[in-house]
């Protein structure tokens, strides 16, 4: 068997929670490969609405094991507050839901950290959500981070104190924030506490033996690929790699296991943060898809600055990540529109290409658009493509020609059930 990848093309936030769940009942088992509590999946059904930052989008399945695979940053915290909604919904979680011992954890200061060291960049800020990610990698690759299974440990205060000191010092080199140091790291030994509920498991071996039984496995990316710590949009993106490359790495499983590989993208195009982004809508229009989109952060409640879609940035990411299907959401935030524009290159400085440039930070990029005619009717309710507004099936055909693979979903609104597979 195959390991089939889920992620998303864009900035983040294309809607990978929802279609996660949705497909989760053709596996037995769906695995975060990456990322951290910056990540906000949000899924709707039964009129209710949950927003996973950690768990896995698979767990409301009854049945589905769930695994935090090795290359995600954990923060005891969060994911007790995240548990506890389960809890409150009657969702039975805890036999379900596996932690790679290999997976580090975010430390109180790690957060204390992130938010002073976001301060002290000014106006270059890069728009962290201040979760403590950064830092929490950087002690991963710096060989100094504190891991899941460091929590059995007899020396695990110890080794603690040590990791904290080293923040503590690096900290006075920044502005100072207010942060309650103290009183995070209660919370935080309590939280530490609640996760020993769940199995620990070495994860690699976990995975590959669940493939030699022959068992089907969903690796569920968080962020977007345009945000990959080497294929991103650096400096401006996250600390992780969000590519398909990123799950053999994430999760310990060899490239050849990886099979389909489903990339998700909206039908326009947004971005939380600082950073380029070349179809931005700074205007009426874009204050429009976003107040209709609903483009607030699941994590942290920002707007999101909202575009048109970029088949330029489309391209690079599907070459990146070797999709084989497209999913779209969001068509219906279209609806009503007279006109819809589609990016197919840029003009920088007055040559034009179809490539993200390496200097994208730092040359303007004006976006070679194409027109196309809107819809006013409504896709809600509708499950066949054929029946489908006209001017949106053209739409969508258009984008299949360009990009080349044809759309196997479309997302017309954000509850389960609304959703047209092809």
């Amino acid at each position: 068997m195959k390991v089939d990848v889920i992620l998303g093309l864009q900035w983040g936030d294309e809607g990978k929670g929802k279609i996660v769940d949705f497909l989760a009942p053709q596996y037995d088992l769906v695995a975060r490969f990456q990322g951290g509590p910056n990540a906000g999946h949000t899924l709707k059904f039964d009129n209710k609405q949950f927003v996973l930052h950690t768990i896995p989008s698979g767990i409301f399945r009854p049945g589905l094991i769930n695994l935090i695979g090795n290359g995600v940053v954990i923060d005891p915290i969060t994911l007790e507050r995240e548990a506890t909604t389960l809890d409150d919904a009657g969702i039975d979680y805890v036999s379900r839901l596996l932690i790679s011992k290999k997976a580090h954890l975010i430390l109180p200061s790690h957060r204390y950290l992130d938010a002073a060291s976001e301060l002290s960049k000014g106006k270059n800020k890069i728009g962290s959500t201040l979760k403590g990610i950064g830092p929490a990698y950087m002690d991963k690759t710096g060989r100094n981070g504190l891991r899941a299974g460091d929590i059995f440990s007899a020396d695990f205060k110890d080794k603690y104190e040590i990791l904290k000191k080293k923040h503590i010092d690096l900290l006075k080199s920044f502005p100072a924030v207010d942060f309650d140091l103290e009183t995070e790291e209660k919370k935080w030994f309590s939280s530490i506490e609640f996760l020993k509920r769940f199995r620990f498991v070495n994860g690699e071996y976990y995975i590959n033996e669940q493939l030699n039984q022959g068992k089907k496995i969903l690796a569920e990316g968080a962020q977007g690929s345009m945000l990959d710590i080497d294929f991103g949009t650096y400096p401006f993106v996250t600390s992780s790699n969000t590519l398909t490359s990123g799950v053999c790495i994430g999760l310990g499983i060899a490239p050849s296991s990886i099979g389909d590989v489903i990339g998700i993208t909206k039908a326009y195009c947004t971005r939380v943060g600082s950073g380029p982004f070349p179809t931005e809508l700074d205007n009426e229009q874009g204050e429009w898809l976003r107040q209709k989109g609903g483009e607030f952060g699941a994590t942290t409640g920002r707007a999101r600055r909202c575009g048109w879609i970029d088949l330029v940035q489309l391209k690079y990411t599907i070459m990146l990540n070797g999709v084989t299907k497209l999913v779209m959401t969001k068509i219906d935030v279209l609806q009503g529109l007279e006109q819809i524009e589609v990016c197919d290159a840029y003009n920088i400085e007055g040559k034009v290409t179809t490539e993200i440039p390496y200097e994208i930070n730092d040359v303007a990029i004006a976006p070679i658009t194409k027109t196309y005619s809107g819809w006013q009717s409504s896709t809600a309710g509708i499950k066949e493509y054929e029946q489908l507004p006209q001017q949106a099936a053209a739409y969508i055909d258009t984008l299949e020609e360009s990009l080349g693979i044809k759309f196997a979903m479309i997302s017309t609104g954000p509850e389960r059930e609304s959703l047209i597979v092809k």
